[in-house]
């Protein structure tokens, strides 16, 4: 028995085959055979979503399902109406299906640095270019790639991901992943995922993931201006814990720009390990302050229980270096997302010394 899957027009049919075999042929072409291993559980993992879509009408018309699921699937439609009306975002027939994953996550990202170094490695694919993580549909894959890394001397840090974007290359669906979020995490994260098909270059994850966060954010305030009356808590609790994610990323960008001092020291390989050592537990205790000054802040022991290192900072600064930045192109863009588009879009053209040079202007 085939499971159920919504029915497309040939085209959109014929699109999704011609981007897998795309993948398929650049990562045999110009890839060596190593590689091809982790685009095997890439195609496999996107291929197992698309065969196990089921139709979000069918769903929220079929009184079987349960009446939170339904509710649910009902929210995301409306949310996916407002971002295409009042943020101007490429909805397309995204979040039309629904996929049961029967796991947390839909992907884990591996993340990887040198011992004594902030810049990320990064990984290079057809289509998408490099970016500063590497993605699997298996934790057990994950890990795995993970411990190679770390034989070869690599601070490695893996997370969870609730969502990715394909850039528009398939239609993206609901995940079990995410469904069960609040409806104000909800609406945030499509807003966010959208974002990525106004605006996407090659080889730059910090501009990229902070150009849709920043989107997220101005998108959830809009939205909250239009349904305040009918979840103004749940607003509350959005803008709490996104003051909670403004304490934890200042912490970590205060003690990376310790350890960036610190690895550009010509002190010994010893000593510099040592003091890294004592830096990271510098952090670890200072969060404990702050969380007793403020007991939100415990949302963060997970990720703090892990041994701190340097790809765990990376995993944080990628989603919001740039965020303060793209916050003020949009306020001297008078509010207006086409024309804050436009600038983002010149700005995406320029060199990464250029782009990057402009960004650190707005911040300072």
């Amino acid at each position: 028995m085939f499971p159920k899957i919504r029915i497309l027009p040939i085209f959109s049919i014929a699109r999704r085959i011609l981007a897998i075999l795309m993948i398929l042929f650049f990562a045999v072409a110009f890839l060596q055979c190593r590689s091809l291993p982790y685009y095997d559980q890439a195609i496999n993992g996107q291929m197992e979503i698309l065969r196990n879509q089921e139709p979000i009408s069918d769903l929220i018309d079929n009184p079987d399902k349960s009446p939170k699921l339904r509710k649910k699937l009902k929210f995301i439609q409306i949310v996916r109406d407002f971002a295409a009306k009042e943020l101007h975002l490429p909805v397309n027939d995204h979040y039309l299906s629904y996929v049961e994953l029967n796991r947390p996550y839909v992907v884990w990202n591996v993340f990887a640095a040198p011992e004594f170094s902030l810049t990320p490695e990064t990984w290079c694919f057809p289509i998408v270019g490099c970016v500063a993580y590497r993605g699997y549909f298996s934790e057990q894959d994950a890990h795995r790639f993970g411990d190679s890394l770390k034989q070869q001397g690599y601070d490695v840090f893996i997370g969870g991901a609730i969502a990715y974007s394909t850039l528009g290359w398939f239609d993206d669906p609901v995940l079990s992943s995410f469904v069960n979020l609040s409806e104000p995490e909800t609406a945030a994260l499509i807003f966010h995922e959208l974002a990525h098909g106004v605006l996407y270059i090659q080889d730059d994850t910090a501009f990229n993931e902070s150009f849709a966060t920043a989107v997220e954010q101005e998108g959830f305030r809009r939205w909250q201006r239009q349904t305040a009356a009918d979840d103004l808590k749940g607003y509350e609790n959005w803008l709490r814990k996104r003051q909670r994610r403004r304490k934890f990323t200042a912490l970590v960008a205060k003690y990376r720009d310790r350890l960036q001092a610190l690895y550009e020291s010509g002190l010994p390989l010893t000593a510099k390990r040592n003091q890294k050592a004592a830096v990271f537990n510098q952090m670890k205790s200072e969060f404990l302050d702050l969380k007793s000054a403020h007991s939100g802040l415990a949302a963060y022991d997970a990720w703090f229980n892990h041994p701190l290192n340097n790809a765990q900072l990376i995993s944080v600064s990628t989603y919001h270096d740039w965020v303060p930045a793209f916050g003020k192109i949009l306020s001297e863009s008078g509010g207006d997302l086409k024309k804050f588009y436009r600038i983002c879009r010149q700005l995406a053209k320029k060199g990464p010394s250029e782009r990057h040079r402009i960004l650190t202007q707005y911040t300072d």
